[in-house]
């Protein structure tokens, strides 16, 4: 039924891992209400936000690594965690 897709290991713990991230959000805005914060960007983002602008740009990090370097992909993982420290602070 599913033989076009490529469900191997990593592919099922990067989706498991976007679920629990979804997950772990909804449990923390639930137990502590988001307020619209502005940052760097010239708009309010919320937790939500902020997630989804890690994910699109880890995506493109990765990406972009790929093109230029190929794999392994450690070094971007590394990139992204910082990206995403950065992101959750000043955005």
């Amino acid at each position: 039924m599913f033989e076009w897709m490529a469900w191997t290991t990593p592919v099922a713990v990067f989706f498991s891992c976007i679920a629990l991230m979804l997950a772990g959000m909804t449990v923390w805005e639930i137990k502590s209400p988001t307020t619209l914060r502005k940052g760097f960007l010239p708009m309010e983002t919320t937790r939500g936000d902020r997630l989804f602008i890690t994910l699109l740009g880890s995506a493109f990090i990765n990406l972009a690594w790929l093109f230029f370097f190929g794999a392994p992909l450690t070094w971007p993982l590394i990139l992204c965690l910082l990206y995403a420290a950065a992101v959750f602070r000043w955005v």
